[in-house]
Parts: C-alpha cells; structure tokens; sequence
C-alpha cells in the first residue's frame, strides 16, 4: 500500500501526541493518587494518634479507678467514630485496606464498652460499693483492653498498607515514566531517521539534479525508488528533461537551419568560381574541338573536373552541415576544423579582414565534428560583424595538460561588448543586433553544444577594445568510436 510523505509525517505527528497525552494523563493520575494516598495516610495517623489517646485514658481508669480519665477515653474514642466515617466518606474507593466498615464497627464496639464500664462505675459509685466497682471493673477490664489492642493493631496494620501502597505507586511511576521517556525517544530517532532517509536524502539528490539541470546538464535522474511523491516527482522531472532535450535538438537544428541563410551567400560565392572556371574551359574545348591541340583541349577538360568535383565538395560540406544528426563524438584535429569552418564562411568575410591562425598542427580532441564547426560559425560570424570591413580575427589553440583540457580562443578587435550585456549574453532570444538581423539563438545553442562535450565557454570584452572568446573542453585523445573516425575523417576529406 503506497502511503504519502504527508500521510506518514502526520501519522508520526499524530502517534507522538497521543503517546504524550497518554504519558501525561497517567502520570497526572498517579500524581493524584499518591496525594489522595499522602492524605489518607494523614487522616489514618491522626486517628490512630486519637485512639492511642484514648487508650492512654483506658488504661489510667484502670489504674486510679477515676471517672475522669473514662470520660476522656471516651471522648476521643467518638473523635475517632466520627473521623473514620470521614474517611470512609472521603476515602473509601482509595484507601488500600477495605475493611474499614468493619474497623468502625470494631470502633462502635470499643466504645460501647468504655460506656458500659462508665454506667457501671456511677451505679457502684453512687451505691457507695467501692469493692463491687473494682471487682467489676476487673472483670471488664480484659475485654475492654484486648478489643483497644485489636482496634490499634488493625489500624496500624492499615497505616502500613498505606504506606507500602505508597512506596508500589512510587516505583510503578519510575517504571512508567521511564518506559514513557524511552518510548518517545525511539519514536523520535525514529522520526528523525525517517526524515532523514526518506525526506532530507531524496530532497538533496532533487536539489542537486535541479543544480544540474540550472547549469545546462540535462541527464536524467535515477529513480529515488522511495515510493511516495518524491518519486511521482522525479518521474515529472525527467519527463520536463525529456522534452527539454528534445527541445534543445530541435533548438540547434532550426538555429543550423537558420545559419544557412548567412551562409548561402557564401556558398554561392564558392560556387561561382569553379563553375565560371568550368564554363570558360567548356567553352574554349568547344571553339579549339576542330582546329585545337588534343592535348590543350585535356588539360582544359582535366580542369574543369578538378572544378566540378571543388563544386561537389562545397556542396557535400553544406548538406552535411545542415543534416540533423545524433551526437557522434570522435578525435578531430582542430586546426582541421577550424580551416573547414572557414571554407563555409569564407564569402561572408570580408577581404580586408585579416585571419591568424595559431594552432598546432597535431593538436586534436574527442568531439562531435559538425556540432563544434557549429560553434566556431557562430563564433567567427559574431567576431565579423562586430569588426565591419575591417580588422582582425585571431584564433588559437593552446593545450593545458595539467588540468587536461584544451582551450581555443575566438578573438576579434571589433567594438566590443557593453558591460550590461555580458551577463545575458547566453540567454535565448538574446541580441544586440537590429530585429531582423539576428535570432538571438546562436550563442545560447553553442553554450549548450560545449556543456554537452563536457566543457564551458567564457567571454572576456571591453567595449571599443574587441572581444575574446574562451572555449575549454576536455583533452580526450581516446578512440571512442572507430566508426564514427572513419565517418568524420571521410567528411573531412
């Protein structure tokens, strides 16, 4: 059964207040039995004190025969009559001894004979027969003492129960508060453990996906397998990955396709050349066919092909170049690649602008061929316009082993970009370029090209004073895909 984070927090939330409720109200009930226990051992002892009072007279009468200590034991055997019924009134359902009915009749009886031996005492008395009111007092005497022994025992035997009763309720709220306390603390590890594994983990593995995804990684996220809506969550997140990706394909394919348009002016540059060339060569093995030299007439044959297959190169580069194509990493030598972009742009470059060059013949990487010339267009289309008819592009590359990277830099000497601008100039739908000469979309897409090579792109610029470029991406020599070599070295060709 799935149960939410939601539900199993306030089931936890819910189950801790009721356990505390719970610890409370017992621990409030003990604590007033105990007072209600404190009081009854009170009242016992005063009236135990009150019978032993009355006792203490008992036995005076018997010694000194003196009315006056009867009527004394007398009156503090009706205080303890009447403080028994007030604890039987007030105490009865708490008290630990049950029998205190029966200790009032034992009471009742104790007094009634203090009275009988008192009636006897003034008939004698008052009949002037000392000797029968000894001799009858004697006779009482055993039975009057051995019910005050009885009454006194039974109600300290009580006392004693009271107080064991006591020291068992004592204990038994030890053990209660400490399997309470023991209780909520595992209750609470357990809490905190729950929220630990299955709300602070999951939540920091989405914030560093999220991380990721803010940073241009779109790789998905692996499932959490938690069960609950931190699950449901990354299953939305990598759907949203998904169609970001899908989007970002077509993003750079609309942008390449978009490029075309700058490019076509170029191409048709390149194009007319050799097809000029052909023309002009046709034409003359046309008018020399009949009076001509063989000979002349195969050279001039044998460069017009060398034209057409200069026009068939130009054409295949620009096909290619426009091709969707899934992301297909292999070695290419840069200076290669950054010569092969400059073919294709090479009608949109002004002649009074001059081009350097520094890269290391053998300088080469893993990447993808047609996805960084890409970059390298944007890069030095960008670098044109901002220079006009004139100025200057230096591109180099330059290889930090150390931190096992290569860095190539665009650099131009055009007018730079404003210190406001430099911040969104990765943004989408970014441009300082009149509408309609420019997307907005070409810097956004090469930023993300170079992050999906695992690499980053920097700008450094000051406005009138040019701006550089930064590309670094991994130094990777390895051989990832010996097809993908083959294709790319056959492009390159």
């Amino acid at each position: 059964m799935k149960i939410s984070v939601q539900r199993r927090i306030s089931i936890a939330f819910i189950t801790l207040v009721l356990l505390n409720g719970i610890i409370w109200l017992i621990s409030d009930y003990r604590n007033h039995l105990l007072e209600l226990k404190f009081d009854i051992i009170t009242e016992k002892n005063q009236l135990l004190n009150t019978i032993l009072e009355a006792r203490r007279y008992e036995k005076n009468y018997f010694l000194y025969f003196n009315e006056k200590d009867l009527k004394e034991a007398i009156t503090y055997t009706t205080t303890a009559a009447s403080k028994i019924s007030e604890i039987i009134k007030a105490y009865r359902d708490y008290a630990s001894s049950q029998n205190l009915l029966s200790y009032q009749d034992e009471l009742k009886r104790y007094k009634n004979s203090l009275l009988e031996l008192q009636r006897h005492y003034r008939e004698n008395h008052l009949s002037g027969d000392i000797e029968g009111l000894m001799a009858g007092s004697k006779q009482k005497q055993s039975n009057i003492r051995a019910l005050g022994q009885e009454i006194t025992s039974d109600l300290e035997q009580m006392v004693r129960k009271e107080r064991l009763s006591v020291n068992r309720i004592v204990k038994e709220s030890r053990i209660y508060s400490f399997l309470g306390v023991s209780t909520v603390f595992a209750l609470s590890v357990f809490v905190a453990f729950f929220l630990i594994f299955k709300v602070n983990r999951p939540l920091r593995q989405i914030g560093r996906a999220v991380r990721k995804i803010a940073a241009g990684d779109y790789e998905k996220i692996p499932p959490l397998n938690t069960n609950d809506e931190f699950d449901e969550f990354v299953q939305s997140l990598n759907t949203m990955i998904s169609e970001v990706n899908k989007r970002n394909e077509q993003l750079v394919q609309s942008r390449k396709m978009a490029s075309l348009g700058t490019l076509t002016s170029g191409v048709a540059h390149e194009l007319n050349n050799p097809l000029n060339n052909i023309s002009t060569s046709l034409q003359i093995a046309v008018e020399e066919m009949e009076s001509g030299d063989p000979a002349y007439n195969k050279e001039l044959l044998t460069d017009a092909e060398a034209q057409i297959e200069r026009a068939r190169d130009i054409v295949r580069a620009l096909l290619e170049f426009s091709r969707e194509r899934t992301f297909k990493p292999a070695k290419v030598n840069i200076k290669n690649l950054i010569e092969e972009s400059l073919k294709l742009i090479k009608g949109e470059m002004p002649g009074s602008v001059e081009v350097e060059i520094d890269v290391d013949e053998d300088m080469q990487t893993v990447m993808d061929f047609r996805r960084m010339q890409q970059v390298l267009i944007n890069l030095i289309l960008n670098a044109v316009h901002a220079m006009g008819d004139e100025g200057k592009l230096t591109i180099r590359g330059i290889q930090y082993p150390e931190n096992n990277e290569i860095c190539l830099q665009i650099q131009d000497t055009g007018k730079g970009i404003p210190a406001e601008y430099k911040d969104k100039i990765f943004d989408p739908f970014f441009s300082t370029k009149e509408v309609g000469k420019g997307t907005g979309l070409g810097l956004s897409v090469s930023h993300g090209i170079i992050q999906n090579h695992g690499g980053r792109i920097d700008v450094e610029s000051e406005e009138g004073a040019g701006t550089t470029f930064f590309i670094y991406l991994p130094m990777r020599t390895d051989k990832i895909d010996d097809e993908a070599s083959m294709n790319e070295s056959d492009n390159n060709d």
